[in-house]
């Protein structure tokens, strides 16, 4: 698990803040100076708390739940999910579904209609529709794909929510607080942190900057993930190892509580013998 130096946060410009005029009080502690009007964050401190989310980040994958990746803007889309797909994670990248957590069963139908028209489509259910309710039902296919495609495998609620850009992604992050599942963001010199579990104080708009925190959070996971795989294989062995060695076990209990009556028995003709003389 390789957190990035303190160059490598420079370079990427994790560093820049907002205008101070656009500041938020509550990031002050994470504000390292000002420059030329614009606030520069303290890239320590930075480094300090990827280390921190991305141990904690290592240790769901280990466990083996689910971490839910959302980034609408632009400049981080594409990196979020090409980042949440390398280790088979589910991501949000279009609009959030409003009610995607707190009315999490409705999305779960939603999902399961596109599994329902991809069957169709291999049965032959779909070759004896009209030409007009093939076109209806194609659309509805591909937007359904284009905004749950990527949360299709996501069958119940994460573990954990990871956000980029805070203010951009408000709906998300009250909805996880609202559940109880601890939010893990990028947070910029604008935004206020007081609602996310696990704070990397970050410039939140260049994808650079994106890039290099996401790098250090997800080959984090991606060691907790294969330790999971490990633990996996690891636990049938032991588990027949151990009932091997607690069946010889039995026999030497009952050995030894056999013996004190092989003793009773021998020792009974002497105490005959006593009592005649």
């Amino acid at each position: 698990m390789a957190t990035p130096t303190f160059e490598q946060l420079l370079e990427a410009g994790c560093h820049f803040g907002h205008l101070k005029r656009k500041w938020n009080p509550a990031m002050a502690p994470y504000i390292f100076m000002e420059r030329n009007g614009i606030h520069i964050i303290d890239l320590y401190k930075t480094a300090a708390k990827i280390e921190e989310a991305a141990a904690a980040l290592k240790q769901i994958a280990k466990s083996g739940k689910r971490v839910l990746f959302v980034a609408t803007k632009k400049q981080a889309k594409e990196v979020l999910a090409e980042k949440a797909q390398s280790i088979g994670m589910p991501y949000v990248t279009e609009r959030w579904p409003g009610g995607m957590l707190t009315n999490f069963p409705t999305i779960r139908k939603a999902v399961k209609k596109m599994t329902a028209i991809d069957k169709m489509e291999k049965d032959g259910t779909f070759d004896n529709l009209s030409k007009r309710e093939k076109l209806q039902i194609t659309r509805q296919r591909a937007k359904l794909e284009k905004n749950l495609g990527s949360i299709a495998d996501l069958s119940r609620l994460p573990a954990a929510l990871f956000v980029v850009d805070v203010m951009k992604e408000h709906i998300a992050v009250a909805e996880a607080k609202r559940l109880g599942i601890p939010v893990f963001a990028m947070v910029d010199t604008n935004s206020d942190p007081e609602d996310i579990d696990f704070v990397i104080p970050a410039n939140d708009d260049a994808s650079k900057s994106i890039e290099v925190v996401l790098d250090a959070l997800v080959s984090a996971m991606a060691e907790g993930i294969e330790e999971h795989k490990v633990e996996k294989v690891d636990a049938p062995e032991e588990k027949e190892a151990s009932e091997e060695a607690h069946v010889p076990g039995k026999r030497r209990r009952v050995r030894r509580a056999a013996a004190p009556k092989e003793e009773v028995k021998a020792e009974a003709p002497k105490e005959e013998a006593n009592a005649a003389e």
